[in-house]
């Protein structure tokens, strides 16, 4: 594929969509890049970077989308959570869609269950201009048909894209990142209170009564927003609560941002994944995704995507809140190693769908289908729709 314009967060922004966004186009190619750069943020985004759209400057989204038009881009991909897209739920969006005169394939990071008057605005905006959007659950498609009323001929369900890691025995791993003799348990991703560490953290008293060799793995740096908003304060309440429950031995804080091959020994080593995440309405994660690739038995809070990605024995569920559920779940995994591997077993041979090459290709089969669509009269802003009761 050429001349395709990818549109979000990118690198060395640290976030999930702008790695996203880094990998999916790293496997299509012949891509360029419009960079979201949120106050203050500045250059350093590498040469495939060839616009900018600074999200505080309302003029900057109509006058990039007018510019691609300029230099040969024939489809867009729009990667959109409302964070990224600036203020007023990043209303913008729907300036940059109004203005583009070729399709433009919107990626759907978010879709909420429960929208405010002005998020559905732009939600319905965004599926009225889009020649396709994507989403990458079944969760989140019937959510769009049933919340926003979207035209679900439009809609694609593409999984979230995965490394190709290897299926490998942790005990292999562990010694060379001192945890020769551990059971290990990890959490990855920007640190922040939407993660729910929390909840593993209460459960492993329990676990550590029947395991006491287990070790907890929290991998990652603090979210940058809430760095700049709070500091560590987040880290330093789990750090405390881990020692009122005498559970300082058993929690590994490795507080850094960490490249692919890094992250990668990390899955390898652990035995057990989790995503105690309490926020049940998430439609995505990319940590369980790469989960499911390095063919990790998981347990994990029941929302949305979890509840699909792991069905079929691919994984446990447990309550959020429920810290006995939790350490149950825990312990049964780490005790049994014959279910233990059966279920990354089939984890791992799930995961196989998800891998960056096939997932690039159903990209691609999409733009290719798309990509005589006309798109020569600009698309008006929606005006605000009364919402579907719940």
């Amino acid at each position: 594929m050429a001349n395709i314009a990818f549109v979000s967060t990118y690198p060395p922004r640290r976030c999930g969509i702008a790695t996203f966004t880094a990998d999916l186009g790293r496997a299509i190619g012949g891509r360029e890049v419009v960079a979201l750069h949120r106050p203050g943020e500045v250059g350093g985004q590498g040469h495939l970077v060839h616009h900018v759209i600074h999200t505080d400057v309302r003029a900057d989204y109509a006058r990039v989308a007018r510019a691609l038009g300029g230099c040969g881009v024939r489809m867009v991909s729009i990667q959109h959570e409302y964070g990224i897209w600036g203020p007023d739920d990043g209303e913008g969006v729907l300036d940059f869609m109004a203005a583009l005169t070729m399709p433009a394939v919107v990626t759907l990071h978010t879709v909420l269950r429960h929208p405010s008057p002005a998020q559905h605005r732009i939600m319905r905006g965004m599926l009225e201009a889009a020649a396709a959007v994507v989403v990458m659950s079944r969760a989140a498609a019937t959510i769009l048909g049933e919340r926003y009323g979207a035209d679900l001929t439009k809609v694609e369900i593409i999984p979230h894209g995965v490394p190709d890691l290897p299926f490998v025995e942790p005990n292999s791993v562990k010694p060379s990142l001192g945890l020769l003799g551990r059971q290990v348990l990890l959490s990855f991703g920007l640190v922040g209170p939407s993660k729910g560490y929390e909840a593993v953290i209460e459960a492993l008293p329990a676990v550590v009564r029947e395991v006491p060799d287990t070790r907890y793995v929290i991998l990652g740096a603090t979210h940058p927003e809430l760095l700049r908003s709070e500091g560590e304060r987040y880290r330093e309440r789990l750090a405390a609560l881990a020692a009122d429950l005498g559970m300082t031995g058993h929690v590994v804080f490795v507080d850094r941002f960490v490249e692919q091959s890094e992250l990668s020994r990390w899955l390898e080593a652990a035995d057990v994944f989790v995503t105690p995440y309490p926020n049940l309405e998430q439609i995505v994660s990319g940590t369980l995704s790469y989960a499911m690739a390095a063919g990790k038995a998981s347990v994990s809070t029941p929302y949305l995507y979890a509840s699909e990605i792991l069905a079929d024995g691919r994984g446990r569920l447990v309550s959020a809140g429920d810290p006995a559920a939790m350490s149950a779940a825990l312990v049964e995994l780490l005790l049994d190693r014959g279910l233990r591997t059966a279920m990354a077993k089939r984890a791992y041979g799930h995961g196989r769908g998800m891998i960056w090459s096939r997932v690039a290709a159903d990209y691609e089969r999409l733009f290719m289908k798309l990509r005589m669509v006309p798109r020569s009269v600009a698309m008006p802003i929606m005006p605000a729709i009364a919402m579907p009761s719940a």
